[in-house]
């Protein structure tokens, strides 16, 4: 364990129960949560306490910084809690032989009513040290716009009568 913690955090424009949704789908996960230049596939998906958490994260040619080897990141998880719409919390490794990649992360996101929207957070405990913290929390940060684009997007128009 490093005990280092990594964080970021956006405001997005939906309720807590709305953005919790788009964890708990495996369609919208895989949509969202890669950074930008990745793409992800879904092995395994249980989204309850101790389910499986299994995804692969793919990078594009020339992004040869992969984990697992040049171009991917296999991630074996599982999810630790599950407290709608607030709070869920995950336990993740990388799928590598480099020993700088070894360990277990815990990733904590909650969910928190902001501004007629959601302050969206995540703490990354234990990083692995082969991450380095300004790429670690430029990945968050990505993956938190994704995630803000893909309310917006998929998030029913209100009119008003």
């Amino acid at each position: 364990m490093t005990g280092r913690v990594d964080r970021a955090e956006r405001v997005v424009a939906a309720k807590p129960n709305e953005v919790f949704a788009a964890w708990t789908d495996a369609a919208a996960l895989a949509e969202w949560l890669p950074p930008q230049g990745a793409t992800m596939t879904i092995e395994q998906f249980a989204p309850k306490p101790g389910g499986a958490l299994v995804f692969v994260l793919h990078f594009g040619a020339g992004e040869d910084h992969g984990k697992t080897d040049a171009r991917s990141d296999r991630v074996v998880g599982r999810f630790l809690e599950l407290d709608p719409p607030t709070h869920l919390a995950i336990a993740v490794a990388f799928d590598s032989d480099d020993p700088r990649y070894s360990g277990t992360m815990r990733m904590d996101w909650t969910f928190r009513p902001d501004d007629g929207g959601t302050r969206v957070s995540v703490a990354a405990s234990d990083v692995p040290p082969g991450i380095a913290p300004e790429d670690h929390r430029e990945g968050l940060r990505s993956s938190l716009a994704n995630l803000a684009r893909y309310i917006e997007r998929t998030r029913p128009i209100m009119v008003d009568p």
